[in-house]
């Protein structure tokens, strides 16, 4: 693959983020959502468990990801494809590989952005307490992979559609899916349809189960190998569908 023109592609998308309410509005959200689950009596119950965790948090990041990152992919190709700006773009001395990364990683450094900005909740643990500084950063690591992962699946859905609203619910959709494959409801009624066998290969599908481990303080192969297979899966998809717009 040939990346000529990446580094610009990047530039001019993440300085975009903050070029409109938009970029401003997500991180708000974002924070709001993740401070109130944490802190909720209902939910997360940081101030109840007088613990020095980060466990609260963890628990609904990925609940939260899985509806804002479909918001932040879903205008990255279905804008492009609706204002017609896409066959400008390749036209430029811009290759498709270095125009959809550069897309991708300004969309998932507006999202490690966002998680940085999370890090007051870390001194509030830490004021609390003697924290565990490995599941930590461990936990922030799976969040970073996470965000990846879901951003990916939702620039395939936005490169395959010039309507955003659709590319988001596609992208939620396809998110929600991979996130409760790991809950034991679904896997209860996969097996008893499927058989035990079925359910464990869906259970290892679940990329809320490979998320824990990072939780847990646990780096494994085989659990960055599926954030890695995920994410560079759907990039490369979602290449092909645009170089077959392009072919047309």
């Amino acid at each position: 693959m040939k990346f000529t023109g990446l580094k610009s592609i990047f530039k001019r998308e993440f300085k975009g983020y903050f070029a409109s309410p938009l970029g401003y509005i997500f991180v708000v959200i974002f924070l709001m959502g993740t401070g109130f689950l944490t802190v909720s009596r209902d939910f997360g119950r940081f101030l109840e468990i007088r613990q020095a965790s980060m466990d609260s948090f963890f628990q609904f990041v990925p609940w939260i990801l899985v509806v804002l990152v479909p918001a932040v992919a879903m205008r990255l190709w279905s804008e492009e494809r609706k204002s017609g700006t896409i066959e400008l773009l390749f036209t430029l001395p811009v290759t498709l590989e270095a125009s959809y990364m550069g897309k991708f990683f300004a969309g998932w450094s507006f999202l490690g952005f966002s998680l940085l900005l999370t890090t007051p909740t870390v001194l509030v643990v830490a004021w609390l307490g003697d924290p565990d500084w490995g599941v930590i950063f461990t936990g922030y690591i799976g969040c970073a992979l996470l965000a990846g992962s879901f951003l990916s699946i939702g620039m395939l859905f936005s490169a395959m559609t010039k309507n955003q609203v659709v590319a988001f619910i596609l992208g939620i959709a396809a998110c929600i899916v991979l996130l409760v494959l790991g809950l034991p409801q679904p896997l209860e009624v996969i097996g008893k349809i499927f058989g035990a066998y079925t359910e464990q290969v869906f259970g290892s599908l679940s990329i809320i189960d490979h998320f824990s481990s990072f939780t847990r303080g646990l780096i494994e192969v085989k659990t960055l190998f599926y954030f890695v297979v995920v994410t560079f899966g759907a990039l490369t998809a979602g290449m092909m569908v645009l170089r077959q717009t392009k072919s047309v």
